[in-house]
């Protein structure tokens, strides 16, 4: 019988670190670069509803679009945040006139739990600029639901579609 040298846990734990670091496609930061912009149109997705379970049924979620500026010194403008349902139509716009959000400053819009007008395919459509370069905001879907005990989160991000 052959016999293996026993390996600790923490040796284990650092040849994995070790072999992790060394690998090139190892990536451990959330994003390489500083996105900059002086305006975007971005695409959120947003789900009033999953569905659940073999009948898929229909399980109802909050939904609260959340637009964060990331730029510690710049402004910019909100120009539009328009509600699509899933068949593209437009729901609701959420905004009267442009607003402004200053730097580390956060907006947000929420839809209650039981407003079903999106559907599974919901989405928003959020139009910002600026005067200047500066750093391009976080902008994101957050769904919540709980019924009878059971509970359901996450998070959807938004995607530029346009400079």
């Amino acid at each position: 019988m052959r016999y293996l040298p026993r390996i600790s846990f923490s040796t284990s734990i650092l040849f994995l670190l070790l072999l992790l670091l060394t690998t090139p496609e190892a990536s451990w930061s959330a994003s390489s670069e500083v996105r900059l912009s002086k305006g975007q149109t971005v695409y959120v997705p947003a789900y009033s509803n999953v569905f659940t379970g073999p009948r898929k049924l229909p399980f109802q979620l909050a939904t609260t679009l959340s637009i964060r500026n990331t730029d510690l010194s710049a402004s910019f403008q909100i120009t539009a945040i328009d509600y699509y349902d899933t068949g593209g139509k437009l729901v609701r716009r959420y905004l009267e006139k442009p607003q402004i959000l200053g730097p580390l400053a956060s907006s947000f819009v929420h839809i209650e739990e039981k407003d079903t007008s999106g559907g599974f395919g919901a989405n928003f459509i959020v139009k910002w600029n600026s005067d200047r370069m500066m750093n391009s905001p976080i902008i994101e879907c957050v769904m919540i639901g709980a019924t009878g005990g059971q509970g359901i989160s996450f998070v959807s991000p938004g995607q530029e579609i346009k400079e």
